[in-house]
């Protein structure tokens, strides 16, 4: 989306890039509100202390980390995922807020485009844990905002030496973001056993 949606880009197309950025980021916090109000609203119709059984908290442990696992690419394996992104043929072809909130809200939903880390699917497990609406909405809301916000690492990008600089300067934040998300993935997969074997 950096180099889609861009203050260079959307001056070019005669887009404001602040018009097409705000309707991205809340497109996104509304899709990721959507969906953790329907997995925390799904979690609180389960059987009362099914979500806090030790087996099933055992078992959320040990999915989480796999995924760390599978986020290493260990044994070549990949993430489980669609092969879809959003459909660049939008720009320049819709208005600037048309495509703004279309992209938005489809990465705000987290999983009908290519999922490049299990930190996706563990958003999700811990929407359904929640076992209430509100808390899920809050979960996901908070999910559709962060995924957004890079976004904004673009806005004083003017020209395409400018932009070129900027991806390069991402591109050295991409191994220690990738190890923070796997050790989160342990740390909540360690928190769940202890939960699970205390409890």
């Amino acid at each position: 989306m950096l180099s889609s949606i861009s203050p260079l880009g959307e001056r070019a197309r005669g887009a404001r890039w602040s018009v097409v950025t705000t309707a991205y980021i809340l497109s996104s916090l509304l899709a990721g509100a959507l969906v953790g109000l329907l997995l925390g609203g799904l979690g609180s119709l389960l059987p009362h202390g099914l979500l806090t059984h030790p087996v099933v908290l055992l078992t959320m442990a040990a999915l989480l980390v796999l995924g760390a696992v599978l986020d290493t690419r260990a044994g070549g394996h990949a993430v489980p995922s669609w092969h879809r992104q959003v459909d660049e043929g939008w720009i320049g072809t819709y208005r600037g807020w048309v495509t703004g909130t279309g992209f938005g809200f489809q990465l705000g939903l987290g999983v009908v485009t290519i999922i490049t880390s299990t930190t996706t699917y563990a958003v999700l497990l811990l929407e359904l844990l929640t076992g209430s609406w509100w808390a899920g909405a809050l979960v996901g809301a908070t999910f559709g905002l962060v995924r957004a916000l890079p976004l904004l690492l673009v806005r004083g990008v003017q020209t395409p030496q400018a932009l070129h600089d900027t991806f390069r300067r991402l591109t050295t934040w991409a191994a220690p973001v990738a190890t923070l998300a796997r050790a989160v993935l342990l740390l909540a997969g360690a928190a769940l056993t202890a939960i699970a074997l205390t409890g």
